[in-house]
């Protein structure tokens, strides 16, 4: 791929919860030296930096998936060229959305949360959500993780000391209610969580995971992937060996960053 090349498809970067939206920095120069254009903004109520976003929390109380949703495709628009969504854990549920509204051309989902319809549902999925599920009142609030709380969801591949860099570095409070709608996405026949997985004419899909996530396991998005089986539009997955959730942001996050450019040059973007 050359950087003197202008790829007519913008990238839009979706965070996920818990990690501003800066995060997508790095990825922003990587992806401009081969020839995209990028932005990375961030959910209703992030502010502009991540001490702000700290310091403000209840700016985020109660925002949930369809608020989110919303808010992208505002931003989106109806422009003569659609973007690519990239996004990350919750930001890849959201990806996923705008595709299958064909409000973008194509989208790489990594370790993203899981839609409606999912079964499966793993200890350390559980045990990473814990923190924010384990009290309703949570809901309507931002909850931050600790340290501690981090390295078990995000950074269990890396050191304590490299886990507590990124979350020094990246971690921001995140709404409760997106958690609180996916847990309870099978029970509620509208849900947020909902995706066309199956007749939406759309832009191809790649869905990624770290074999060893402990926020989205592995296992879940392979059942993702299975619900899209036989759809009428493309959808593919990858996963990254020894990986965790912490895959965008931690040392490695370069390897991830080609493997979803290569995909989407295969695809003729």
């Amino acid at each position: 791929m050359s950087a003197d090349v202008n790829k007519s498809n913008p990238i839009l970067f979706i965070h996920g919860l818990w990690i501003h939206a800066s995060a997508w920095d790095p990825w922003i120069d990587y992806v401009g030296r081969h020839g995209y254009t990028a932005t990375a903004p961030g959910w209703p109520g992030d502010r502009e930096t991540v001490a702000l976003t700290r310091a403000n929390p209840d700016d985020m109380n109660d925002v949930g998936i369809q608020q989110i949703c919303e808010h992208y495709a505002d931003l989106i628009g109806t422009p003569d060229v659609k973007p690519i969504a990239i996004g990350h854990s919750f930001g890849g549920l959201i990806a996923q959305e705008l595709l299958a509204n064909d409000l973008v051309a194509a989208a790489v989902a990594i370790d993203p949360a899981p839609i409606k319809g999912v079964k499966a549902l793993p200890f350390s999925q559980l045990k990473s959500a814990f923190p924010v599920l384990s009290n309703p009142n949570n809901r309507k609030k931002a909850v931050s993780l600790t340290a501690k709380q981090f390295h078990y969801g995000f950074g269990n591949t890396l050191s304590e000391e490299e886990s507590d860099e990124l979350f020094e570095k990246w971690t921001i409070p995140g709404p409760g209610r997106p958690l609180f709608e996916d847990a309870t996405a099978n029970f509620h026949r509208s849900s947020p969580a909902a995706v066309e997985t199956h007749d939406a004419v759309r832009g191809p899909l790649l869905l990624t995971s770290g074999s060893e996530d402990h926020t989205v396991p592995a296992k879940v998005t392979r059942e993702v992937f299975a619900k899209y089986s036989g759809g009428v539009s493309v959808t593919e997955y990858q996963e990254f060996e020894g990986r965790g959730h912490s895959l965008t942001i931690d040392d490695g996050w370069e390897d991830v960053a080609s493997a979803a450019l290569t995909w989407l040059g295969d695809k003729g973007f």
